[in-house]
């Protein structure tokens, strides 16, 4: 029997399954559509991925007269888009796909029953169908048990999990963000198969990697799937970083597990939605990826001095760097590298906070994080994974003080500006020059003052910048 919960979902599919079964088709509704609507968890923005017997001109005729909007771009592999409404649909002739040894696209080819497409796909939980065009009830069809899975909280693959990731090895990454997403537990199987075949994954691009990985970045509790990566070894493919993270424990130079507490740092990391009230939002997706980074710089920087135990001077200059290239090399956009790199390079920056900041060093740090604030702050906060209930309380104390502090100066200085309080045109009037280089040194003088003294007014400004003028030109 079909839960109440797909009825919605079934209404507004029962027009377009008219259509197909109409044209002597079938169509069924595949995919984490069908998955999520099993366990509850299905969300109303999804798209809808659908399969059927029928090639993609038929499905291009099926779709004339209903479809607001229909694009072709997947046609060579057997899939037409289509908009109705607010509704995107994605339409799949049943298929079997394969990567070759030396290959980062499949080769498709048509299948002739549903069973066979759904034998290619991932995952059992992904692989069940409903047939909408079978009469008044739509029937399931879950040949490889995939519903028992979902119950029994089982990950594994519709066949042999060395056929499915030979044929896509992308899916051993996203078995990961199965394993944190939906809590399941891989099977023997499945771990020894990625163990095996790690390397497979050199022949998808950078790009599918980057965007799958930051599926698993962003789900609610990633831990269990960054484990997955580092203990098969999957993630020495594209983020070698992680196991460099292991550090050893020395007995004599005791310091935290540098992977352990950066995969509690993500954790800590939660959704805005679960954010105290009354804090500013911030790009959850950014600061979950500065979280997975910000101590990358530790093993290369790791040193004992006597006395004080394991150092990792300047590991936050040294990450930011090791940051920005893996980033590049994942694909991110230039914003994503800039934003991420920025945030472990700032990471450390508060924890001289408890010697005390003037109102100087707090407008620094908000000069510097810019934009940034909230992530940074979010980051600061999250970097305390210590057991000390103590520690714990005056690390939040000290961030609550600043971030007071932070919206007292911005009401009485407008701080979010911090520009110098003359422009570049003031500048150049006051001082009978043209635009070049000494406006921008001129400008730099005064946003010293700026950031040191806070707003000293128009006539003080000029009266500094006389001074200045003079010695340098004299």
């Amino acid at each position: 029997m079909i839960p109440e919960r797909f009825a919605p979902v079934l209404a507004e599919l029962a027009p377009l399954a008219e259509r197909f079964a109409g044209a002597g088709h079938r169509l069924y509704l595949v995919g984490g559509t069908v998955r999520d609507l099993m366990v509850g968890s299905a969300r109303g923005d999804f798209d809808l991925d659908l399969t059927t017997d029928a090639r993609p001109p038929d499905i291009k005729a099926c779709l004339t007269g209903w479809a607001d909007a229909v694009w072709t771009q997947g046609e060579r592999f057997g899939t037409i888009g289509a908009k109705f409404g607010e509704r995107i649909y994605e339409i799949t002739t049943f298929r079997a796909e394969s990567y070759t040894d030396d290959s980062r696209k499949p080769h498709v080819t048509y299948a002739d029953d549903v069973e066979t497409d759904l034998g290619r796909r991932d995952f059992t939980v992904n692989a069940m169908a409903l047939e909408l065009t079978g009469g008044d009830t739509p029937t399931l069809v879950d040949p490889h048990g995939g519903a028992i899975d979902l119950i029994n909280k089982v990950l594994r693959t519709p066949l042999g999990p060395d056929v499915s990731f030979s044929d896509d090895p992308l899916r051993m990454l996203r078995a990961a963000r199965f394993i944190s997403g939906y809590g399941l537990q891989p099977t023997e199987q499945l771990v020894a198969a990625v163990n095996d075949m790690a390397s497979r994954l050199e022949i998808v691009s950078a790009e599918r990697i980057r965007d799958e990985f930051d599926k698993l970045i962003t789900v609610d509790h990633p831990a269990a799937g960054l484990w997955f990566l580092y203990d098969t070894g999957l993630s020495d493919q594209f983020l070698p970083e992680m196991s460099a993270m292991r550090l050893e424990h020395v007995p004599i130079h005791r310091h935290k597990d540098v992977l352990t507490h950066t995969i509690a740092v993500v954790e800590n990391v939660r959704p805005p939605a679960e954010q105290p009230a009354g804090r500013p939002p911030f790009d959850f997706r950014l600061v979950r990826l500065a979280a997975l980074f910000h101590d990358v710089g530790k093993p290369r920087t790791r040193g004992y001095l006597e006395g004080k135990g394991t150092t990792f001077h300047h590991h936050d200059a040294v990450g930011a760097r090791m940051t920005k290239k893996r980033m590049t090399a994942l694909r991110y956009s230039n914003d994503d590298v800039a934003d991420v790199t920025a945030l472990v390079a700032l990471h450390l920056r508060f924890h001289t906070y408890r010697l005390g900041w003037s109102d100087s060093a707090v407008r620094r740090y908000v000069r510097d994080a810019d934009d940034l604030l909230h992530e940074l702050n979010v980051l600061t906060r999250c970097d305390c994974t210590t057991r000390n209930e103590r520690k714990a309380r005056e690390l939040s104390k000290r961030m609550d003080d600043l971030e007071q502090r932070i919206e007292t100066l911005a009401e009485a200085e407008e701080l979010a500006a911090m520009r110098p309080e003359l422009d570049g045109k003031a500048v150049m009037d006051h001082l009978g020059l043209a635009p070049g280089r000494e406006i921008g040194e001129a400008l730099d003088f005064l946003l010293e003052i700026r950031l040191e003294e806070g707003l000293i007014g128009d006539t003080e400004s000029k009266a500094r910048l006389d001074a200045w003028w003079a010695q340098r030109s004299g």
